[in-house]
C-alpha cells in the first residue's frame, strides 16, 4: 500500500470515526461534564480533568455508535442520516461494534480511575441510551423522557467526578439539564418531523406539529428556567449562585422562552430551528455563568 493510499484511508477512517461518534454532540456533552467538575472543585486536578474529558467522550461516542448500529436500516431511510458511515456502507456493522465495545471498556476504565460512582453513572447512561431510548423512538413520544435521563447525566457527572458523591448539588445540575432537553429535542423533532416520519420515529408529544406540542415546549422551558435559579436561595449545599448571576441566568432564560412562544405563535420550521439554536446557546451560557460566578466568588 502506498503512503498516499494509507494517508487517504486514515483520513477517511478519522472522518467516519468523527461521524459515527457524533463529534459535535460528544464535545458538547464533555463540555457539560467539565463545567460540572469546575463547579464542584476549588482546585482543579489536571489529571482528573483530562480523564473526565477523554472518558466522557468515549462513553458518549460508544452510545452513539451502538445507536447507529441499531438504527442503521432506519438511518438509511432518512435524508439527514443516510450518508452516515454504517448505512452508507463505509463502515461495516462488525467494525462499528468492535469500536463501540472498545470505547465502552476504555471509557468505563478511565471513569473508574476517577472514582467508582463516576463509572457507574457512565454505565447507566450508555445502558439507558442504547437499551431503552433507542428502541422506544419508533414506539412512543415518551422516548424523549427516557432519553432525557442519560442526556442529563453529564452535567452532574462532573460534580460526582470531583466529589465522589451524588447529593443535592448534583441533583440540581441533573434536573436543570433534564428539563432543558424537552424543548431542545421537541424543536429538533418539529423541523425534522417529515424526515423522522420516514423512519417511523415518534418524537413530538402530541405526534403532530401543533399548538399542543408548542405549549408543552413552553411549559418545560419554564421549568428549566425556574430550576436554573434555585441555587441563589442557598439550600442547594455547595452549589451557590450570586444575585448578579441569577439575573443573567433569568435574562437568558426569558430569551430562550421567547423562542418557545414564537414557536407557539408561528408553528413554523423556522421558529423550531430558532428555538433549537437558542436552547444550545442557553445551556452553554448557563454552564459558563455558573462556573464564572463560582470562581469570581472564590477570588473576591
Amino acid at each position: 500500500m502506498s503512503n498516499h493510499t494509507y494517508s487517504t484511508s486514515t483520513i477517511g477512517f478519522l472522518a467516519d470515526f468523527k461521524a459515527v461518534t457524533k463529534i459535535g454532540l460528544s464535545i458538547s456533552v464533555v463540555f457539560s461534564s467539565l463545567a460540572g467538575y469546575l463547579l464542584a472543585t476549588d482546585v482543579v486536578d489536571l489529571k482528573t480533568f483530562i480523564l473526565l474529558a477523554i472518558g466522557g467522550y468515549f462513553m458518549v461516542g460508544a452510545s452513539n455508535v451502538f445507536n447507529q448500529i441499531i438504527e442503521r436500516d432506519l438511518d438509511a431511510l432518512m435524508d439527514r442520516t443516510k450518508n452516515r458511515p454504517i448505512p452508507s456502507g463505509r463502515m461495516t456493522v462488525t467494525t462499528a461494534f468492535v469500536l463501540a465495545i472498545i470505547l465502552t471498556l476504555a471509557g468505563l476504565s478511565i471513569l473508574y480511575n476517577i472514582n467508582e460512582r463516576t463509572a457507574m453513572f457512565g454505565a447507566i447512561s450508555i445502558c439507558l441510551y442504547t437499551s431503552a431510548y433507542t428502541p422506544l423512538k419508533t414506539k412512543t413520544p415518551l422516548s424523549v423522557f427516557v432519553g432525557a435521563i442519560p442526556g442529563a447525566i453529564p452535567f452532574m457527572l462532573g460534580w460526582v467526578a470531583a466529589t465522589g458523591k451524588f447529593g443535592i448539588e448534583a441533583g440540581v445540575l441533573f434536573m436543570l439539564q433534564f428539563f432543558w432537553q424537552f424543548p431542545h429535542f421537541w424543536a429538533i423533532g418539529w423541523f425534522l418531523h417529515e424526515d423522522y416520519q420516514k423512519a417511523g420515529f415518534n418524537m413530538l408529544p402530541t405526534g403532530k406539529r401543533d399548538k399542543g406540542t408548542a405549549l408543552q415546549t413552553i411549559i418545560y422551558t419554564v421549568w428549566t428556567v425556574l430550576i436554573s435559579i434555585i441555587p441563589v436561595f442557598g439550600f442547594t449545599g455547595r452549589l451557590k449562585l450570586s444575585v448578579i448571576a441569577m439575573v443573567l441566568t433569568l435574562g437568558i432564560g426569558f430569551w430562550f422562552l421567547y423562542y418557545g412562544f414564537k414557536l407557539f405563535k408561528n408553528q413554523t420550521d423556522k421558529a423550531a430551528r430558532q428555538l433549537m439554536l437558542s436552547s444550545v446557546v442557553y445551556i452553554t451560557s448557563i454552564q459558563i455563568i455558573y462556573v464564572l460566578d463560582k470562581f469570581i466568588r472564590l477570588w473576591i
